[in-house]
């Protein structure tokens, strides 16, 4: 007996064939079995499900591949199971979880423990990426063979850089063996290390020590010549200045096999939404100007950067509600990646394509993760938006166990209506 669901007369948004038209999906026990104009050129099979998702885009399910949770050691702040709720009421059908948790997850057993408790307790798909050096130190690389083996899909040092470019070196070239993909973050250990928000004029009125773009560009430059030295796969986790979308310009050209994400947050909030010491607003990298912002999207839309993550790092009462200076960094943001996104569809500065690619057909390609695509045979990850639906970010209504984001009472256009994993749906409106 075949289990089928039929989504028709959706406008149809798929980067991986270049597809943006109106049309059907046909799904059949938890694959795509067409998905296109023609989709329904022998009928609605019998048995069906049939949505009829006029006025709504179907696209390939979303993939954040930055996560922080919790668990294990916090799961007070986040557990899998409220990492993957909110993931689905986003329309994020899979997910890169952070190796940041207590115990760091840099062995075999941690990672056989993720992967086990996502199969059983999350609406999603959560894939471990895991730490690159032991206990996140920076100091002594972890087994990289037998973690990937295990299933980690990525290795990363989470909100810590590498300083130490003779174990980047070693890692990146032990990495290329296993075509493994190094995620980092360009952050530098001295310059801007007491610094708390974006370095200039604003700061400084607001008496705030701040964080020149340079301690982001000079530490990724260095990563960067590592990478075109290792012809290792080296993933800029985040980045937020033009001078590090030059920086990657220039490596691209000399042979390095690099690729890019950018928080939503930078895409879509500049250091004025600080205002009075909102804490929810510090974050790392910190909000930069609105020029670094505007150049940001730009590099977005015409494919410099590469990925959009949440940058999902749940914050509780404790760490958020204290002077700004002392406040812990980071924001939930996997239930309002897609809606922040959207205000760059709507305001014209990036295409429709450009962002589902982004944030769904990207990811996946970059990491080897299943997804991305609505191509027949695929699994059936889908994500139903309504781009006109108007809504207002409530902190209450938020799924995540945490509610430390930037976009409280932001009022958006356009949200995830459905979210289909595997063909099953995870979450509706």
């Amino acid at each position: 007996m075949s289990d089928i669901t039929v989504l028709k007369n959706a406008r149809i948004v798929d980067p991986s064939r270049n597809l943006d038209e109106v049309g059907t999906i046909i799904i059949r026990n938890g694959k795509i079995e067409a998905a296109g104009k023609d989709a329904l050129n022998q009928g609605t099979p019998d048995g069906a499900k049939v949505r009829d998702c006029n006025g709504l885009v179907a696209v390939p399910g979303l993939i954040d591949a930055r996560v922080f949770t919790g668990e294990p050691g916090g799961e007070h702040r986040e557990t899998i199971a409220s990492a993957g709720k909110a993931a689905a009421a986003g329309g994020i059908t899979s997910f890169i979880m952070m190796p940041d948790t207590d115990p760091v997850i840099d062995d075999i057993a941690l990672v056989e423990f993720v992967r086990k408790n996502s199969r059983d307790a999350s609406a999603v798909n959560i894939y471990p990426a895991a730490a690159l050096t032991k206990g996140l130190s920076g100091d002594e690389m972890t087994e990289i063979g037998l973690l990937r083996e295990a299933g980690a899909v990525a290795f990363t040092n989470g909100r810590n850089a590498i300083h130490n470019a003779q174990v980047l070196r070693r890692a990146l070239t032990y990495a290329r063996n296993f075509d493994a993909v190094i995620s980092l973050e360009a952050r530098d250990k001295y310059l801007g290390a007491e610094g708390v928000m974006n370095e200039g004029l604003l700061a400084s009125w607001l008496g705030l020590s701040g964080i020149p773009r340079e301690a982001e560009i000079i530490p990724l430059e260095s990563d960067l010549r590592i990478a075109a030295l290792t012809q290792g796969r080296y993933h800029a986790a985040q980045i937020s200045v033009p001078g590090s979308v030059e920086a990657i310009a220039t490596a691209k050209k000399r042979g390095a096999k690099v690729t890019s994400g950018i928080s939503i947050n930078n895409l879509s909030l500049n250091e004025n939404d600080i205002g009075e010491y909102r804490t929810f607003f510090k974050l790392y990298p910190p909000l930069r100007s609105e020029d670094d912002r505007v150049a940001m999207v730009e590099a977005l839309s015409n494919g410099e950067i590469d990925i959009i993550v949440s940058s999902h790092d749940p914050q509780d009462v404790d760490t958020k509600r204290l002077p700004f200076a002392e406040a812990a960094n980071g924001a939930v943001g996997l239930e309002t990646m897609l809606a922040a996104a959207l205000r760059l569809h709507h305001n014209g500065s990036v295409s429709l394509m450009r962002l589902i690619d982004a944030m769904s057909t990207k990811p996946a390609e970059i990491f080897g993760l299943p997804g991305g695509t609505l191509k027949p045979g695929a699994a059936a990850d889908i994500t139903l938006i309504d781009l006109e639906e108007p809504w207002v970010c409530a902190k209450d209504q938020l799924v995540s166990r945490s509610k430390n984001t930037p976009f409280e009472d932001a009022r958006f256009s356009g949200r995830a209506v459905a979210t289909y994993v595997g063909g099953k749906k995870v979450f509706s409106l």
